[in-house]
Formats: structure tokens, sequence, C-alpha cells
């Protein structure tokens, strides 16, 4: 009996069933547009001006700021999200006001934005919860493209942080150069991108015994296109990873109808992605991703009828020039880490 006791406390064990594990919350966000009313000489922000293109006026502003505090306490629910990974905000002054002049200020998130060279001003930030995620240190990489028509593009940010546990997580921030000018034209800066990315995540693996590496983003390419497959080498979910491995944790669900979190002429895409390291889809380890899986937050108040194509669309800001009043015209993603202490 005594036996059969001590076989059964070890299969427990072994599923993580006797050290519960601390939910930790990730989302990521591109919120569209977050830019000032301010103008800044450096920068072409010339069409967000109260007297630009856009009539971005400080109503406007703040409009949108309380929109984004609301979605952000929203996918918080109960608790607010550990980590926020957020692009297209102009610079830190936009987040400075959402952390502390916006409803978002009672969540008490501190914060680190990259300096890019974008000629348009757009930057990536984080935000964190202090007593979740103690950072160590924050860099970021900027991107040089070969040739010398390519405009600069978004720096990726790295953040360094302990977790409860004492364990070390790595993260990034992306927001890969758009399509814009089309899908094939813009692919190899794309490439450059992941191929950076791909080499900061190698030296991690050479420098630790066991890195904790989390990518989040808005890559403008889907899970299965050659910078994310086969440049970063981001592979499907898997029952058996590869412990220093990358796993996109979209890859397996992209054929799943009216699944992604933008739409394009109709169609719904998987751009905005969470990447993880193999040891991450280990459920016994200290720090897992619960159910190896993420989400789309696809909340009722984020999305609007699509009269042009059908179903649902993400509620987006503007519309051109034409004010709607909306959130974004992405959708957030989110997920949970189960973290063991």
């Amino acid at each position: 009996m005594t036996h059969r006791i001590a076989i059964l406390l070890f299969l427990l064990t072994a599923c993580g069933a006797i050290f519960p594990k601390d939910r930790f919350r990730v989302m990521f966000y591109n919120v569209e547009n977050l830019f000032d009313t301010k103008d800044d000489s450096l920068k072409d922000d010339d069409q967000f001006l109260p007297d630009g293109f856009m009539r971005w006026t400080p109503w406007k502003y703040w409009d949108k700021q309380r929109n984004i505090a609301r979605v952000i306490t929203a996918i918080g629910g109960m608790q607010s999200p550990a980590l926020v990974g957020l692009c297209e905000v102009e610079n830190d002054s936009v987040i400075f006001d959402l952390t502390k002049r916006s409803p978002l200020r009672a969540q008490a998130y501190a914060y680190i934005v990259s300096d890019s060279p974008d000629e348009r001003g757009i930057d990536v930030a984080l935000l964190y919860q202090r007593h979740q995620f103690r950072l160590l240190e924050s860099r970021e990489y900027e991107v040089r493209f070969s040739g010398r028509n390519h405009r600069p593009t978004r720096n990726i940010l790295h953040a360094v942080g302990n977790l409860i546990n004492g364990d070390t997580l790595d993260v990034f921030v992306c927001h890969f150069p758009s399509r814009s000018e089309g899908q094939r034209e813009t692919e190899p800066l794309r490439i450059a991108v992941a191929a950076l990315l791909r080499e900061k995540a190698d030296s991690l693996f050479r420098m630790r015994e066991n890195p904790y590496i989390l990518i989040m983003g808005d890559f403008n390419d889907h899970p299965n296109d050659k910078s994310l497959s086969r440049t970063l080498q981001a592979k499907r979910v898997t029952a058996r990873p590869n412990i220093r491995g990358l796993y996109n944790l979209f890859y397996h669900r992209m054929k799943e109808r009216d699944f992604g979190s933008y739409k394009y002429q109709g169609r719904w895409e998987v751009l905005d992605q969470f990447i993880v390291s193999g040891n991450m889809l280990i459920e016994t380890d200290p720090i897992s991703i619960v159910d190896c899986n993420a989400q789309i937050f696809q909340a009722d108040f984020l999305l609007e009828e699509d009269s042009r194509y059908y179903g649902k669309k993400p509620f987006r800001t503007n519309l051109g020039p034409r004010y709607l009043g909306g959130f974004s015209d992405h959708l957030p993603i989110y997920m949970d880490l189960g973290i063991t202490y």
C-alpha cells in the first residue's frame, strides 16, 4: 500500500498537480496609431496634429487612451496582466499618459519604450507589473537593411526580468515592417528582422543553460511565412518540444475558420503572435504556457459589423480621416504562464 502511494505521489508531482502554479498573464496589442497631438520636428507625424489630415485633437487622443486602458483592464479580468506588449505607439510621452494619467494608472504599471529610427516615430513598448516582473535590464536592437532605398523600421525591444520564483524571463517585443508596398516586395525586410531576432535568441541559448524566451509582436507575416517559419525557425507546437527551439503558439490554429487578429478584405489574418522557447511547453517546467495555448481576445465591444464582406471586423479608431471612436484595427492576443515556486 505504501509503495502504491509513493508511485501516485510521483505521478502527481510529474504532472504539476502537487505544486500549484501562479497565473501570469501576458498580452500584446497593436493599438493603431497612438500619437500625441504635438509636432515632433524630427519625425513625420504631421497627419496626427490638430490641423493635420487626421484632425487629431486632444479629445480624440484622450478618448483613445481610455479605450486602450479599457482593453487592458478587460483582458486582465480580476488581475492586471503582468506584461503588456504594445506597438504603434509614438513615444515615451503617450505611454506615460497611458500608465499615469488614464484610468490604467490604478494598476501601477512601469514601462519601457523603444526609440526607433522609424520615419513616422512609431515605437514598441512593454508595460510590466513590478511585483511580478522585476526588470533587470533592457536594450533595443536596430535593424540595418542592405541597400539604400529601404526606410528604417522599428527596433526590437528586449527586456530581461526575474519572475516571482526567481527564474529569468527574456522578453522581445517586435513590430516587423509592413506589407503596405506589397507582400513580395517587403518580404526581404521582414526576413532581415527575423534573422536579427534569431541571432539574439541563439545568443541566449548559448549563454544560458535553460533560457526562457518569450517573443511577441505584430510580425506582418503569418506563422508559415518564410520570415517566421524558416528564418526565425518558429515551429508548430509539439508534444515533444526541443527545449532549445522556438515555437509559435498560433501556427497550429491557422486553418481555423474566421480565426485571426486582423481582417484584410474580408479575410482574417494571424499577424499578431506569441513565440516561445521549447522549455515553456513542458508542463512540469517551473515556467510553462498554460494548456500550451494562446488566445485572441474577441470581446464584443472590440468588434463591429463588416457590412462590405461578412461577419465582424475590428472596431478601429479611424477610417481614413473619419473618426470612428473605436479601439484598433487589430485585436489583442493573450496567454497565461504557470509559474511554480
